[in-house]
């Protein structure tokens, strides 16, 4: 089974990610992270790891205490054992400068979360047609 690592610190949204999961039919384990201090040490973990299985994906929201996840993107894509993870981030925000720092570095897409559930299981269910069903990941 694949993994995706959601860095997210509000639980509603958790919660909200947790059932859109299920609804979109995502056969993916999901691991969350409060924040992007926490986020770098399940990485890590992983990474360190002789049998650590990569996350398929990190779906991981721009604003968040400790480090926010423009910092933790820019961590992720300077190490060369994480790199190869695509890293999507989320927000509430259409704000173009968030959305293009986060392709300046090196974000493998932007989503802005919808405001209506039917949306987001689209969204979600487009993000697994794509990460899980076409595209060829990156091996260690």
């Amino acid at each position: 089974m694949k993994k995706i690592l959601l860095v997210e610190d509000n639980p509603a949204d958790v919660l909200l990610t947790k059932r859109v999961v299920k609804q979109a039919e995502l056969d993916a384990e999901l691991l969350i992270a409060g924040d992007g201090v926490e986020a770098l040490e399940i990485l890590q973990d992983i990474n360190a790891s002789s049998e650590g299985i990569d996350p398929a994906l990190v779906l991981m929201d721009i604003n968040m205490p400790r480090k926010n996840g423009k910092d933790v993107l820019k961590e992720i894509k300077a190490d060369r054992g994480l790199r190869h993870i695509p890293v999507v981030m989320l927000t509430t925000s259409d704000s173009c400068l968030d959305i293009s720092e986060s392709y300046d570095n090196f974000a493998s897409g932007c989503i802005v979360k919808p405001s209506r559930l039917n949306d987001f299981v689209t969204a979600i269910s487009a993000l697994k047609s794509f990460w899980f069903d076409t595209v060829q990941p990156a091996r260690r």
